[in-house]
């Protein structure tokens, strides 16, 4: 029997990858029916087959497994921008910065125009078989996407969630649960509240709903009660809390001249400050109908805590189904009305795959479920700049930088040189190329300021909250110091201080880190507070220099 020829390692290599692939080729094959390959179909009609682009699926992981299970099944998918549009932004993002007044940070939604409405699970019943219940769920979403693709122009709409799974996991929560929980961060509250699903399940369902306005402690206590105030207004039947897992300087005592921080994460959860506020929300909903002594008393014993529930208080217990976008804290709430952690949490978008429950008493169940992105025409550099869109997968970051930059004074801020000294003015691009130079960010090949990863930076600093941005109600601008004497703004004050000495002298100083999950920019990001500098006390008038 003649020798085998012998090959190189490099061949050797190439012919493993080509078995993986196979293998791969022929697992996609075998599950042609699978809820992965209905999911990659959604928007793909006939219909809208040549308008609509394809979508575009976000965080994948490589799988060399035979398992069954499929790491990719709940990961994010939006629609892809073409190439045409990107190079459209590209070309805007070197054009000159034009900064917008106080008033520009006045957002509400637009009554005018209807909502874009949510999908909901079509009807079922138990005799269905799986196989009937999944085509029938991949038909109406189908169809839903269909519908919004040819009823809005796409490119007024936003990155929205074309993953039938992750909607799956939205329609069990809501279905387990008694009360809701809408969760937003207070920096971009209208960004993050569905009226669609305000009404799904307060009048479809018959259901109550609980607004919490998460990571108060980062912007100024009177904005919190003006957005308070207006959800309370156009919202009746909400019910609203304030919320932050993690204590932090207050902001009316910011000292001038020093670095805005990151936000003090310490290696104690401490049980959220507003989970008071919440329990007699709850209390009030159930009327004695379940049993929450157990979860007051965990409140009195740690000096806070939290709740959710499922159906009808079935056998007692109360279940609260926790729902929102991503990065708005939902992982982090838990662990905070919890006491401790239970769930992972990570600044990625769409960290959370599958929806988990989480006991905190024996009567009071917490449902989280991963963050869903709801059709709507917001800016999408907004949507990046909320965290809902994966910074380190942005394909053009320029137009965000721009939309933060018009509204946050980050030249002085960062104390940034022009790279082209006799020009005054800004763009994008001169802001990015000016951060890449003060922080050596430099191409390896071509030696030359790295404007890419500095803009993604800079992005990551404006989600962190270093770069203080924060929308606005209608008419606080005008009204800002009739806010700051509010009675509830000095009560909210007084909560935050107690809640911080409360935390940071149980916690003894650690400084313990809890992400599951590091922010790949850590390194870059740690010295970054020294480019911060606070010249006054009020952070809201970095937003815009007269």
């Amino acid at each position: 029997m003649p020798r085998k020829k012998p090959y190189s390692e490099k061949q050797k290599k190439l012919q493993l990858k080509e078995k993986r692939k196979k293998k791969q080729n022929s697992e996609n094959d075998s599950d042609e029916g699978s809820n992965q390959e209905e999911n990659d179909k959604v928007g793909s009609s006939s219909k809208v087959e040549e308008d609509v682009p394809p979508a575009q699926s976000l965080q994948q992981q490589s799988s060399h497994s035979t398992k069954t299970l499929d790491p990719n099944r709940y990961r994010l998918q939006f629609l892809q921008e073409s190439n045409a549009s990107l190079k459209k932004k590209r070309e805007l993002g070197r054009q000159i910065l034009h900064p917008v007044s106080e008033l520009e940070l006045e957002l509400c939604e637009d009554d005018s125009e209807p909502y874009i409405n949510i999908a909901k699970r079509p009807p079922w019943h138990y005799n269905c078989s799986s196989a009937e219940l999944q085509k029938t769920e991949t038909k109406y979403f189908q169809e839903y996407v269909e519908k919004i693709f040819a009823e809005h122009d796409l490119n007024k709409l936003s990155y929205f969630e074309l993953n039938l799974e992750t909607w799956r996991q939205l329609w069990r929560v809501l279905e387990m649960s008694d009360i809701v929980l809408i969760i937003v961060d207070i920096r971009y509250p209208m960004l993050h509240f569905s009226p669609a699903l305000y009404n799904h399940v307060v009048n479809d369902l018959g259901k109550h709903a609980v607004l919490i306005l998460n990571k108060v402690d980062m912007v100024p206590p009177e904005l919190v009660i003006a957005w308070k105030e207006h959800f309370l207004l156009k919202y009746p039947k909400l019910h609203i809390a304030c919320f932050t897992s993690y204590p932090k300087e207050a902001i009316t005592n910011i000292i001038p001249g020093k670095a805005k921080k990151k936000r003090n994460r310490g290696g104690r959860f401490a049980i959220n400050m507003g989970a008071r506020e919440l329990l007699e929300i709850c209390e009030s909903i159930v009327q004695k109908k379940v049993d929450l002594s157990s979860w007051r008393h965990k409140i009195e014993s740690e000096n806070e805590a939290s709740a959710f529930n499922e159906k009808k208080y079935k056998n007692g217990v109360l279940t609260i189904g926790c729902t929102g976008y991503p990065n708005v804290g939902k992982s982090s709430l838990l662990n905070g009305l919890k006491g401790e952690k239970v769930v992972s949490v990570s600044k990625t978008p769409g960290h959370t795959k599958h929806f988990q429950t989480i006991f905190i008493t024996p009567t009071v169940k917490l449902c989280d479920c991963p963050g869903l992105v709801f059709p709507s025409k917001c800016e999408k550099a907004l949507q990046v700049l909320a965290g809902i869109y994966p910074i380190s997968q942005v394909r053009e970051p320029f137009s965000a930088v721009r939309y933060l930059c018009e509204r946050v004074n980050i030249v002085n801020i960062l104390h940034l040189q022009h790279p082209d000294p006799p020009t005054k003015e800004w763009s994008p691009y001169d802001i990015c190329e000016a951060f890449a130079i003060k922080r050596g960010m430099i191409t390896a090949k071509a030696g030359r300021p790295d404007i890419h990863r500095s803009a993604n930076l800079i992005l990551r600093m404006g989600l962190d909250g270093r770069l203080c941005l924060a929308l606005r109600p209608p008419g606080f601008t005008q009204n800002r110091d009739i806010w700051k004497e509010h009675q509830e703004t000095r009560g909210l004050i007084e909560k935050l201080s107690k809640y911080r000495s409360s935390v940071m002298e149980s916690s003894d100083g650690s400084d313990g880190e809890f992400d599951s999950d590091k922010d790949e920019n850590e390194n870059e990001t740690s010295s970054d507070e020294e480019d911060i500098k606070m010249t006054t006390k009020n952070p809201f008038a970095l937003l815009c220099d007269d």
